[in-house]
Order: C-alpha cells, then structure tokens, then sequence
C-alpha cells in the first residue's frame, strides 16, 4: 500500500479521481482529434499528450469562481478544470458558430471564454504573459482577491513577453503564477540550443522572486508547488515561476514530422512514464480506484468524446457576415 500523499497534500480521495477523469478527458479528446484531422475532417491539432498532469495539477490549485486563466495552446488539461467540455472543444476543432473560444474563427488551442475566466490567446507565442501581469495589475488596483495562472513552453521563455512581463511582476509584487511546461522541444529545437541555463527556473532570481522545479509527470508534485505558489500569491508576496519538466508524446502538430529531429526510443521510453499511467497505478495502489471506478470513468470519458464529436460535426459554421463582427462600430 502506497502512502496517500493526496491526504497530505490536503485533497480528497474524490478530488485526485476527478484529477484522472481531466486527465484522461483531455487525453481522449485529443487522441479523437488526431483521429478526425487524419480522416480529413479538422484541418490542425496540436496536442497536450504527455503534459496533462502538469495541466490538471496545476489547475487544481487555483479557485474557478475567482481566479485567471492566460494559458498557452497545449493547455487542455487546465481549461477543462475550468469548465471546458468536450464538446466545446471539438467545436473549437470542427471551426463552428457555437465555438466558444471564438465562434469558429481562431486557430484550435487559442482557448478563451469570458463565463470561465480565461483569456483569448493569440497566435504569436508568449503574448498571454504580460497580458496575465496586466489582469494581476488590475486585480490589485480594483482591491480583488485574485491569482492569474499564465503557461508557456520552454522555447516562450526566450521571448522578450516573458522577461518583461516577469521583470515588472517581480518589481510589482503582482499575485501571477509562471507556469512554464518544459518538454524539452521548441517544435524542433531541442531545450540544449534554447537556453543556456540549467532549469527556466533559475531565471526567476533574475526578477526577484522564487523559480521551483518539479516533476512535470506527477500531478501531486505540481498541485503541491502550484498551491504554494497561489498562496504566496494570496498573501501579496508576488509572483513564482514554476518549471514543470515534462515531454511531448507526440509531434509539436498535426503538421509536424517529429522523426526529423527526435528518435524513436527516445519517445518509446518517454510513453513508458506516461503521465497518465503513471497516475492510474498511483491511485490503484493507494485503494482509491478499482476496476470498477475506473471502468466507470473511462465509460463517462468515451460517451462525452463521442456526443462531443457528433454535435460538432454536425452543428452549424458561422455565417459569412459574421466574419466582419467586431471588426468595425455597430
């Protein structure tokens, strides 16, 4: 019997089972969406296979009804803690009217929704960071009680958004959370010729405030840091970067050939520490699932990525016209 370190951590035995039913959701969802894209149905995916307990760990430690999300485009994990469900996202994927991120009119991944408090994200990389610093900066100057969650890969924390928008946090004492997920390529270029440095954590002493490291593929391990951090927050000690080392299964997209720049024992010996897995035998150790729990949250998982997938092929795309919406004054 494995030591229950989720009791330790302050979490329910229902809590850590919802935090496999997000982690395998967002796993489902998008092996169905790699599926759909091949059969030509969905134009692009790109993928959070392999990151989902750095996601759902980290989401767990912030409070939906309060706190921001400026997550990156591999974010699934964390948005469905959030809200999110599979049907929303494969409307996003399908491109149609009822797309909540942005009506069928962004790329998939540039989650964003007003009723679940995440911001739109853009295109260029790392855009979401300073923009995470200003929602801190008015959450501060409104007197709110809230923490903003903003992530990015490894290759975002070269970018000028992410010195600059840590620079004033740190300086400010903003209540954010850094949430880097490294795994270990930017596309193609592996994290040896991005940064000289040992861990992106230990760019935060440049700003003046803590950078930790942890392990990408236990949720528990990133709930633990990630909470700390949000409390820090809390406080009014200001921000934490949080290194969350952690490795893509799969290519960078549905447009990328993977094989050019990585082997395949390499990826074959990451699957063999599977997040996912990894998790289940945790779980299965400690007595909080059995077979029949998790047959009955693989079931509730298949049935959701099923009706997600046919609404959305079959619900409507957004009307010509309604290209020009918020374009001009109405």
């Amino acid at each position: 019997m494995s030591q229950n370190r989720h009791q330790a951590l302050g979490l329910t035995n229902q809590q850590v089972l919802d935090m496999y039913y997000y982690m395998l959701l967002s796993r489902k969802v998008d092996e169905r969406m790699w599926l759909l894209n091949r059969a030509g149905k969905i134009p692009f995916v790109i993928s959070c296979q392999g990151q989902e307990a750095a996601q759902v760990g980290a989401a767990f430690a912030f409070d939906n009804t309060r706190d921001f999300l400026c997550p990156y485009y591999r974010d699934m994990g964390v948005v469905t803690v959030f809200g999110m469900t599979a049907r929303e996202l494969m409307l996003s994927a399908f491109a149609k009217a009822e797309d909540p991120n942005s009506g069928g009119r962004q790329m998939p991944g540039h989650f964003g929704g007003k009723k679940y408090r995440i911001m739109t994200g853009s295109s260029p990389v790392t855009t979401q960071v300073p923009h995470a610093v200003g929602i801190a900066l008015a959450g501060r100057m409104e007197g709110k009680d809230l923490v903003v969650f903003t992530s990015f890969g490894e290759g975002s924390s070269n970018q000028g958004d992410f010195h600059e928008g840590a620079n004033f946090a740190g300086v400010h004492k903003l209540p954010v959370v850094f949430f880097c997920e490294n795994n270990k390529y930017a596309i193609s270029v592996p994290i040896s010729k991005q940064v000289a440095c040992n861990s992106i954590a230990d760019r935060a002493v440049g700003y003046g405030f803590p950078g930790v490291s942890v392990d990408g593929n236990d949720p528990l391990e990133v709930y633990r840091a990630t909470k700390e951090a949000v409390d820090r927050a809390r406080r009014g000690e200001g921000p934490t970067l949080i290194e969350a080392v952690t490795y893509r299964l799969v290519p960078h997209s549905s447009d990328d050939d993977d094989r050019a720049y990585r082997s395949r024992e390499e990826v074959e010996e990451a699957k063999r520490r599977d997040p996912i897995l990894v998790f289940q035998r945790y779980l299965r150790e400690t007595g909080v699932m059995d077979e029949a729990m998790e047959n009955d949250i693989h079931d509730r998982v298949a049935l959701e990525v099923d009706e997600g997938t046919e609404y959305a092929e079959n619900a409507p795309y957004p009307t010509p016209e309604s290209t020009l919406k918020h374009v001009y004054g109405e």
